[in-house]
């Protein structure tokens, strides 16, 4: 019979996710860490003059992971983890589609050619020490048809995804090559992630679920 048991107990500092993403809370779990809370603060998420796509990705992951630590001040000291991914085509910084006309400019940008995917990711330590890593991924889509751009659009999963397409769904039709990270395109680059967290103290693997196999 095999039974099921957390691996040793750890003392630990809680675990705040800065973002209110399911995603990025599925994708956590994948890699068996499952947030003590989830505090997502409102920011000014439009680009600066002239900002380039990855320097996008890093202002906003920092500046979300700074305004939870702000809501926070009075709670005990906590991980902060917070996470932005941003598209770009060249210097260009595509949107977070959030209307239709929005995510159809985006696929006939995106058809045919590669683009870039950054996803920076923000911790700030229970000692307050602010650490970031920025993941870039090359994805290629394939020409699209104009019924494609039409389907996809009627789905609905475009909605306020950066680039207009989620790669775990639909739009994994489109996508003819991939370099880096997939868990970065879907919104968390899950090893950069644990390297960051384990590397300031968070245990990782110790919770993992152990399985112990016991004859009965």
């Amino acid at each position: 019979m095999a039974h099921h048991s957390i691996g040793p107990s750890v003392d630990r500092a809680s675990l705040i996710l800065a973002s209110a993403s399911p995603r990025r809370l599925s994708l956590l779990a994948q890699i068996g860490i499952v947030p003590d809370g989830v505090l997502a603060s409102e920011i000014d998420e439009s680009p600066l003059p002239r900002e380039k796509p990855r320097a996008h990705a890093i202002r906003l992951a920092q500046q979300k992971a700074e305004a939870t630590y702000r809501l926070r001040q009075d709670q005990p000291p906590s991980y902060l983890l917070a996470a932005d991914t941003v598209v770009g085509v060249g210097a260009r910084i595509l949107p977070k589609a959030e209307t239709e006309a929005q995510a159809r400019r985006c696929l006939s940008l995106l058809a045919g050619r590669g683009h870039r995917v950054f996803t920076a990711i923000s911790l700030i330590t229970p000692e307050g020490v602010h650490k970031c890593r920025c993941v870039e991924t090359r994805v290629a889509f394939k020409p699209l048809s104009q019924a494609e751009i039409e389907a996809y659009l009627a789905s609905d999963e475009w909605r306020g995804k950066a680039g207009g397409y989620a790669i775990q769904g639909l739009a994994a039709a489109f996508v003819t090559k991939l370099v880096g990270s997939f868990s970065s395109v879907v919104g968390l680059p899950l090893a950069e992630t644990a390297n960051l967290l384990s590397g300031s103290g968070y245990q990782v693997i110790q919770r993992w679920p152990v399985v112990s196999q016991v004859n009965s």
